[in-house]
């Protein structure tokens, strides 16, 4: 099976959740089931069949996060040296050569990604064209929009 790349504080947020679905939201589900159980005639009875579907879902989701997290290859650039390299985890800020905007953007992994909150999937256009990148080059990146233009301004390992 292949790694996934996971920033630390990724990894915590899963095994979070992990925590919330099976102590708190499984048990709840399992309570539910009985109640409406309890209802009588399972065929008709929308509050077992409505339990059963969570049940499905909360199941699919301990599963999917119990696999994405054995094969996560988390990686805590907290604990590395900056050497102003654009790095998987590291926080960059790039100025947009046109309009003169500057943009911050943290690279994590596909699960992390959140745009409102400047998180950026590794596998995006703009992360895969920073990576490997250092503080002051200029960088050409395809966008919807066209070929944009960045200067890395600022690289940090947060």
């Amino acid at each position: 099976m292949s790694q996934y790349p996971m920033t630390a504080h990724g990894a915590e947020l899963l095994r979070n959740e992990l925590n919330e679905l099976k102590t708190v939201k499984r048990p709840r589900i399992i309570k539910d089931i009985a109640e409406a159980r309890e209802h009588g005639d399972l065929k008709e009875n929308a509050e077992y069949h409505a339990a059963r579907e969570e049940q499905g879902f909360c199941e699919g989701r301990i599963q999917d996060i119990e696999g994405k997290l054995s094969n996560a290859q988390i990686i805590d650039v907290t604990k590395m040296p900056n050497n102003g390299k654009v790095i998987f985890g590291a926080t960059v800020t790039i100025l947009n050569l046109e309009t003169e905007a500057e943009t911050t953007y943290r690279i994590v992994g596909e699960d992390e990604a959140n745009i409102k909150n400047n998180l950026i999937s590794i596998s995006s256009p703009i992360a895969r064209g920073l990576i490997g990148k250092e503080l002051d080059d200029i960088v050409n990146i395809q966008t919807p929009a066209g070929v944009v233009e960045y200067e890395v301004i600022d690289v940090k390992y947060i």
